[in-house]
């Protein structure tokens, strides 16, 4: 762990503060100021399209810019982007806050590469274990967020004003931060374009398919569960408070983990570690199925989180195995579209389900992305041995 990996945790965490602030408030803010109920959660679904549709900008500012300027100017869009979420939902404009969360999607699209920039800050022989510690840095997200939400969301006389604008303010120290990173210097946008193997050729490969499908359908499932949480729970009848502990259990689960799922991966290899994830994702739907308590709610999500935390950690420490250094903005570009696609669909099925036919039945919907992920990584075993 040297300096600049360190300081790109902190990055990492501040960017989920950010990130899960937006999830935690946006399916209520939608709530109320929806105009039907199964749309509650498309300011959730608006800040993953942004992000899918930032993927390709945010992949050509990385390859003209360089790390440090694109990542700082997806803190500018993070800032603005607060600002005018603060100012819809002051002013009770739905279509408003789904145009500013979809904005904030380039910060989202922006933040997902924190994780392949911390493998050039390390040592060849550290690269799986670089990406495990900089997702660990979610931990602060994970802490602050829903903490972060609960204090501010009755800061102003307009519920949830003072959260946005409390990301806002997250933003300054994000750009501090990322301006004291040494990255590699940006590479010349001739040579860049001129090298490597076309993109369909890498997407072709079984371990790029492999590693771009767990990494969507993990974020898919847990997004589509996670989104719904906040709303489940005030059906259920339970208060902000409630709802912003069982949040923060489910980070904590996603990133605490960051501190040894490298260790686990380089010790009994990716797939192992990535099935281990989707096992621990079908127990979270078995305890989400068995009962809507508080207690249930925390060990399910919790159970989420750590599942997450295995695939995809697993999926980006195979990816790296799918292309070459001048082939990784594209590549990683191809991920992230197919991550921010899923997660578009899983965030407005959340809404659309868990508002008409209960949280059971949106739990029982996660059963066949779960069932084929599992499927996939079995496949994968049987083509390349040497990763089971």
């Amino acid at each position: 762990m040297n300096r600049h990996l360190l300081l790109l945790t902190l990055a990492q965490g501040l960017f989920l503060v950010n990130n899960i602030t937006f999830i935690a408030i946006n399916s209520l803010v939608g709530f109320q100021l929806a105009p039907y109920g199964w749309m509650a959660t498309l300011p959730v679904m608006g800040y993953v399209v942004g992000g899918a549709l930032a993927a390709p900008l945010v992949a050509r500012a990385q390859a003209r810019l360089g790390r440090r300027r694109s990542f700082q100017l997806g803190l500018l869009v993070a800032l603005s982007s607060a600002l005018l979420a603060a100012f819809a939902a002051w002013t009770r404009q739905f279509p408003l806050l789904v145009l500013a969360t979809m904005i904030a999607g380039y910060y989202n699209a922006n933040g997902q590469l924190y994780r392949f920039a911390a493998v050039e800050l390390a040592r060849p022989d550290w690269r799986e274990k670089a990406v495990s510690l900089v997702l660990a840095g979610g931990l602060l997200g994970g802490v602050i967020g829903p903490n972060l939400a609960n204090w501010t969301r009755a800061l102003l006389p307009t519920p949830f004003v003072g959260a946005y604008l409390a990301l806002a303010a997250v933003a300054v120290p994000g750009l501090l931060v990322v301006s004291l990173i040494n990255f590699a210097p940006a590479p010349r946008h001739a040579a860049a374009s001129a090298t490597g193997r076309p993109l369909g050729q890498i997407m072709r490969q079984p371990v790029f398919v492999v590693a771009a499908l767990g990494a969507a359908l993990s974020y898919g499932v847990m997004n589509l569960l996670m989104a719904a949480t906040p709303l489940a729970m005030q059906v259920c009848g339970f208060d902000f408070r409630a709802t912003a502990l069982v949040m923060e259990w489910h980070v904590i689960g996603m990133y605490a983990p960051g501190f040894v799922t490298g260790h686990l991966i380089r010790r009994f290899g990716v797939l192992p570690v990535m099935g281990a994830g989707v096992a621990l994702t079908l127990l979270c739907v078995a305890v989400a199925l068995a009962g809507v308590g508080l207690h249930q709610f925390l060990a399910a999500l919790l159970l989420l989180g750590v599942g997450w935390n295995f695939v995809f950690t697993g999926s980006t420490a195979l990816a790296l195995r799918a292309y070459r250094p001048e082939e990784k903005d594209r590549a990683q570009a191809a991920i992230n579209f197919c991550v921010f696609a899923t997660m578009a669909l899983s965030s407005f099925a959340s809404g659309a389900l868990v508002t008409t036919q209960g949280w059971s039945w949106l739990n029982l919907g996660s059963l066949p992305a779960l069932l084929l992920l599992a499927a996939a990584l079995a496949w994968l075993g049987l083509r390349k041995p040497a990763l089971a």
